[in-house]
């Protein structure tokens, strides 16, 4: 735990900051958040993703006074492996969405560079159509080599856009590592993408994915490729009755898209809303949610344990120690694994 001191100097950072950089106050940008104010959000978000103790500090603040507004939007997470339309599939989804009065916010999670930590951070250019729209808000935010595919800060994100009046949250991952499995625990709903006409349909389709799908939507379904489409969605629908039954008992629908020609988009909206419909008629969406919440804490608390134990001088210089002689081949892995658990 961080002692008086420490949160005293935390304060006071935060302040010098504020009077240096013109920091805003918690109070100002969660009003602002409340009013639907795109600019506050977009600066709450950024606070929250920064890796500055200061931010963190005025973010987590933010977050705070946001929450007893959060919790009423419906959550959707799209997952594919690249190159499936993901961006054009989910800019068709959202601009339905926001024509029949929802109000959309995407949180799209771009990849960063494992060796300069750069993103394309490309999804408003994708979305160019989405961007523009009045009733949706889009936010690309690099991975910065989070596990999963997502950003650390995607549940305070989701959070956040809530308070903002965002009824439909999507989230979409990277569509590799463990992504689907983390944004499957923070979303009500969680959409697989697949591509029609690429080989063998089920081949390579981790079994871990399909058995969390809630909804398969074959994409690029128009042209030469119709029959490929038509086909796949076949096969998908005859493999998800090999898999167990979900708790809920909700059997995962296949559906054919093609959001060149707005194909296929309504039906998916359908399909939606008849699992949450399924979904609440049997109790199983707040029990969802509680195990939402529950998976928020210990992650956020593993988070913070792990910052906090690297963050010590005696493991930093553990560290520094155990790597050189790591280097030198005087130290196993095993052995500097075993220095280091002496400061746990």
């Amino acid at each position: 735990m961080k002692s008086i001191a420490q949160k005293k100097a935390e304060t006071a950072a935060v302040k010098r900051l504020r009077e240096q950089h013109q920091l805003p106050q918690a109070d100002e940008l969660v009003n602002r958040i409340l009013a639907q104010d795109r600019t506050a959000l977009s600066q709450a978000i950024t606070l929250a993703e920064s890796s500055s103790v200061e931010h963190a500090a005025l973010a987590l603040e933010i977050i705070k006074k946001c929450l007893p507004h959060s919790g009423r939007s419906f959550r959707i997470g799209i997952t594919g492996v690249p190159g499936v339309g993901k961006s054009t599939f989910i800019e068709s989804f959202g601009t339905h969405l926001t024509s029949i009065g929802k109000h959309v916010a995407v949180l799209a999670v771009d990849p960063s560079s494992p060796l300069s930590g750069g993103s394309i951070l490309g999804d408003k250019t994708r979305m160019e159509k989405l961007s523009l729209d009045a009733n949706a808000f889009i936010r690309p935010s690099p991975t910065s080599q989070s596990l999963g595919g997502v950003t650390k800060s995607t549940r305070q994100n989701i959070a956040l856009c809530e308070a903002a009046g965002f009824d439909i949250i999507i989230v979409e991952t990277v569509g590799v590592g463990q992504s689907e499995t983390a944004v499957h625990g923070m979303t009500d709903f969680f959409l697989l993408l697949m591509l029609a006409g690429a080989g063998d349909q089920l081949q390579g389709i981790k079994r871990g994915i399909m058995e969390m799908a809630d909804g398969i939507i074959i994409t690029k379904a128009d042209g030469d490729n119709e029959k490929n489409a038509a086909k796949a969605k076949a096969e998908y629908f005859s493999a998800l009755h090999l898999y167990p039954p979900k708790p809920s008992g909700w059997q995962p629908k296949v559906e054919v898209t093609s959001a060149l020609y707005n194909k296929g988009v309504a039906e998916t909206w359908k399909l939606v809303c008849d699992h949450e419909q399924w979904m609440k008629e049997r109790g199983f969406f707040e029990v969802h949610r509680k195990a939402q919440e529950l998976e928020w804490v210990r992650e956020a608390v593993s988070n913070e344990v792990v910052q906090r134990f690297f963050s010590r001088q005696e493991v930093a210089d553990e560290l520094k120690r155990a790597q050189k002689e790591l280097a030198s081949g005087k130290l196993s892995g095993f052995e500097a694994i075993q220095s280091l658990y002496r400061f746990i």
